[in-house]
């Protein structure tokens, strides 16, 4: 349950975290109560086309130091951060968090032909844009998780729907 630790919002509800901006690569983001770090999950790209063997590049914004970019560490990539992905079709791959493999999440391109991630929330499938996680107190390793909230845009609507849970 590593991941959860590090799990995070999308800036809709939590509005004292820095909401990253500016990267046309970026999928969503992940947000977690102790601090204002950010994981960003971008499409990943090889001489301009998408990277069909790794898709997804996961790293930090580090808002607690000076908000540069970093790269995850081994352990954060294999046993926390990282995202696993199966290729479905030519343009359609299942994802999820390698601590946290019932949560699963689909890249592919919607309407716009622009790869987007996906995700089932209250019987509807809405474009994801973060996760929130509130942790109070625990460990590094056994977090005592209060909630995720997880954050989607309705298709449909296009508005936001909101989804939150006990792990």
């Amino acid at each position: 349950m590593i991941f959860l630790n590090c799990l995070a919002f999308t800036g809709f509800s939590q509005g004292e975290f820095p909401v990253p901006a500016g990267n046309p690569k970026q999928l969503f983001y992940l947000q977690r109560s102790p601090n204002s770090n950010t994981i960003v999950c971008e499409l990943n790209y090889k001489d301009s086309v998408l990277d069909e063997e790794n898709p997804v590049h996961v790293f930090w914004i580090e808002y607690m130091d000076k908000g540069q970019r970093s790269e995850l560490t081994g352990i954060q990539r294999n046993l926390a951060y990282g995202i696993k992905v199966n290729k479905l079709s030519d343009k359609r791959y299942e994802m999820n968090f390698v601590s946290y493999k019932k949560y699963k999440m689909y890249l592919e391109p919607g309407s716009d032909n622009k790869f987007s991630v996906y995700v089932m929330m209250k019987d509807k499938k809405l474009r994801l844009s973060g996760i929130y996680i509130k942790v109070s107190g625990g460990t590094a390793l056994s977090p005592n998780i209060e909630f995720v909230e997880v954050t989607g845009f309705d298709l449909e609507t296009g508005g936001i729907v909101k989804d939150r849970f006990k792990p």
